[in-house]
């Protein structure tokens, strides 16, 4: 089948997720098949909350209509004649999470060879099997150990990287490490950005590549200003899990005693440090913007986003709100996996 039936028959599984994501009930049959499929991820995973599912499937909802992915795949030569089995190891920090290079996989015309996280299971496989049922020849299969790929494309942590690199150094491949996100703030923002930033920050609880987990603040910048915004959020503490993570650290920093400004639901920090502990934000000050620059340029292999309300000049900035909804085409770690998948 042609690259536009593909898009077709994805359209068609975009249209069932409108009808789920918009509560209209006109196919009550997928409806309920879509509520089970949540329920049961949020069983499997505590991580994956009801809300959690919702945003990622709002998300997906808004990016695979017919005309978006037909603009995205349209600058691309996709010759599909030629099938390759295409390696996936899907990371499982936040839902759906490995969702891209299994569409991309597949929109390309290869073969899906998935890996999925213990932490994600359920998901994945309910939308590719709900997209099968619309274009047969969709081709893909769950293992848990990859073999004969031609290409792998894999997501994992700084040292599980690794071991790909070394197991797959005789084939392309992809070979993502960890990375978080970090914002910037100059203290002109309104109340709006404020909230939008919070939104990156205690999005997922804070677990994805593109939450933030460390801010800039000038240094007589008020940190009440966004106790003040985060306190929308105060929910976040009566997740078990994070109550869980957020009690630990607290009580390493009191036994330390080491200095930090708590709301009993999230602490701030000061440090250096990108990846902050959950339940955890950590902030650096800075009085002039070279020491950012400096900060991101010695950090690039490790930051995903920078949300800032203002460009910079050395890093695309993303507006403060939008770090959990990047376009289509923003690839993780700015690799273009279509590129990549059109050339093996």
């Amino acid at each position: 089948m042609s690259l536009e039936q593909r898009i077709k028959s994805l359209n068609a599984v975009r249209n069932i997720l409108d009808q789920f994501v918009n509560k209209n009930e006109v196919d009550t049959h997928n409806y309920s098949k879509f509520k089970k499929t949540i329920s049961l991820a949020e069983t499997k995973n505590s991580w994956f909350t009801e809300d959690s599912i919702f945003s990622v499937l709002k998300y997906w909802n808004n990016v695979l209509s017919e005309d978006t992915v037909t603009k995205w795949l349209a600058k691309y030569t996709i010759d599909s004649t030629e099938k390759k089995n295409v390696g996936l190891v899907l990371a499982g920090n936040i839902p759906m999470v490995g969702f891209h290079d299994c569409l991309s996989t597949l929109l390309t015309g290869n073969r899906a060879v998935i890996k999925l996280s213990s932490k994600d299971s359920i998901l994945i496989p309910f939308f590719l099997n709900l997209w099968k049922e619309f274009y047969n020849e969709l081709d893909f299969e769950f293992v848990e150990t990859l073999s004969n790929c031609d290409a792998v494309i894999t997501t994992g942590s700084t040292n599980t990287a690794r071991y790909f690199e070394y197991y797959f150094k005789n084939i392309p491949h992809i070979i993502r490490k960890n990375r978080t996100s970090i914002a910037i703030l100059t203290g002109k923002e309104t109340e709006e950005q404020l909230y939008g930033l919070a939104n990156d920050v205690f999005s997922y609880f804070g677990l994805g590549c593109r939450s933030v987990t460390q801010i800039f603040i000038p240094k007589d910048y008020d940190l009440n200003l966004l106790f003040n915004i985060f306190i929308s959020f105060k929910n976040v503490i009566n997740h078990t899990k994070y109550a869980n993570n957020y009690d630990y650290n607290k009580a390493i920093y009191l036994m330390n005693q080491e200095k930090f400004w708590d709301n009993n639901f999230i602490i701030l920090k000061e440090s250096q440090n990108l990846f902050s502990p959950i339940g955890t934000l950590y902030f650096s000050t800075y009085s002039d913007k070279t020491e950012i620059e400096n900060f991101i340029s010695k950090n690039t292999e490790n930051i995903q986003c920078v949300v800032c309300a203002q460009p910079l000049d050395i890093y695309k900035t993303i507006a403060p709100g939008q770090a959990q909804n990047p376009k289509i085409y923003d690839y993780a770690d700015g690799i273009d996996t279509i590129e990549f998948l059109t050339h093996l």
